[in-house]
């Protein structure tokens, strides 16, 4: 009998992104049907334990469009939808989904912040022009005020002894409340 491992997932209104959790799978065997059918079975482990997933999609999608990449720790697919629209859920079957199945809340974006969200390292930066930041060590650089390399910044010992004597001087003669002493 097949295990089913741990399947993440989030959306937009035109693609889903579905991600098997599957470290080191072998034998990867994928199928995804426009009516939305989409299946995943491996091997994993040292003793090629079988995973299997099956699920019926809430929609038509695009298999054409759907791509999907394996790595050493997941298989992810970016699964195109037939419609530009938002699922309610991803599976066709309503309650409760199967235990495997979870959000992914690194990819989440909800749909009225869709537009005004960028994911992942495709971030759309705007006109910024990240050459103009002194990115390079020139002026205005972060550690302009750094020690040269041979340089020793640090406080000899006579020079922390005169600053704790000269705190301890400035607390002895600093009062200890301004405020007048009541007795009881």
């Amino acid at each position: 009998m097949s295990r089913h491992p741990a399947v993440k997932w989030a959306q937009r209104s035109d693609k889903l992104f579905i991600t098997v959790e599957l470290p080191d799978a072998k034998n990867v065997k994928q199928k995804l049907k426009p009516e939305g059918e989409f299946f995943f079975s491996a091997t994993a482990g040292a003793d090629n334990v079988p995973y299997e997933v099956e699920l019926d999609l809430f929609d038509k999608i695009d298999v054409d469009e759907s791509k999907s990449s394996i790595t050493s720790r997941n298989i992810c697919y970016l699964v195109k939808k037939a419609e530009d629209k938002w699922w309610s859920r991803l599976v066709k079957q309503e309650g409760k989904p199967p235990k495997f199945l979870k959000v992914d809340w690194d990819k989440w974006v909800d749909e009225d912040e869709q537009d005004s969200a960028p994911a992942g390292p495709d971030m759309d930066f705007g006109d910024n022009d990240f050459s103009q930041l002194n990115m390079d060590g020139g002026p205005g650089d972060f550690d302009a005020d750094a020690p040269e390399e041979g340089e020793d910044d640090s406080d000899t010992e006579e020079e922390l002894e005169e600053e704790n004597h000269e705190h301890s001087e400035s607390q002895a003669a600093t009062p200890a409340s301004t405020e007048p002493e009541t007795k009881a």
